[in-house]
């Protein structure tokens, strides 16, 4: 796996990393011409054995590049099979930009976005295989690519769910939360936004990493930023 400050260091123009991904948006004039665009990236995955995630749609190509087998070592020198960014998706990002270039697609980072759910509790372990099984029908979903008890479609059909911790005996309160990933030129503009439609910052300690709001309900949503892998100005 690669560290925050190395994809920084790669100044991937195209490109922001959202939680374990490196997500790029290009704009297309028509289906056709993304679907045209797709293919050459195919075709230079296909040249490395590696590929990203795709989803097209009315006017955009969204692209996620990620590593199912990175290699996460902990403190403790233990390994760990994780889904993360790697030198082969900074590689393949390179490449995708010149291939955007070259079919006079252009890029909008701004533009992307990703989000994931959390749920604070005390027994992560307990109640994980009822929400692999809710979420995905497949409890292999359960610490798929990451170390903990955290919910991954393999597909990426719905977002990946991780846990919180919590007291299990702490007062009551919502216990499920939206984590909102951006990219780091956006975070303001869109706390603010929130903010004037009713939102409340809870807390900013965090920030920019982390900025927790809640709507009048009481509801949290925390919208999050990879500074570590930010290209510093």
């Amino acid at each position: 796996m690669l560290r925050g400050e190395k994809i920084a260091e790669a100044d991937l123009t195209d490109w922001r990393k959202l939680a374990q991904g490196l997500h790029a948006r290009y704009l297309v004039g028509s289906f056709s011409i993304g679907a045209r665009f797709v293919a050459a990236v195919g075709e230079a995955g296909d040249a490395i054995g590696h590929h990203p995630r795709v989803s097209m749609g009315n006017g955009y190509v969204d692209l996620k590049l990620i590593t199912d087998d990175a290699v996460y070592r902990d403190g403790e020198g233990t390994e760990h099979i994780i889904e993360w960014v790697t030198q082969q998706d900074v590689d393949l990002a390179r490449r995708i930009t010149e291939i955007a270039a070259e079919h006079q697609v252009d890029a909008d980072p701004t533009a992307v976005s990703m989000i994931e759910l959390g749920l604070d509790t005390a027994r992560s372990a307990t109640i994980a295989p009822v929400w692999a099984a809710l979420l995905t029908g497949n409890p292999e979903s359960q610490g798929h690519g990451s170390p903990s008890d955290e919910i991954r479609d393999a597909t990426g059909r719905v977002p990946n769910l991780w846990f919180g911790d919590a007291d299990e005996h702490a007062a009551t309160r919502p216990r499920f939360h939206v984590e909102v990933y951006v990219a780091p030129e956006v975070a303001e503009q869109r706390i603010a936004a929130a903010v004037a439609a009713g939102g409340t910052v809870v807390d900013d300690s965090n920030s920019p990493s982390l900025t927790v709001l809640a709507d009048q309900d009481g509801n949290r949503g925390i919208v999050c930023v990879d500074t570590s892998a930010a290209k510093k100005a």
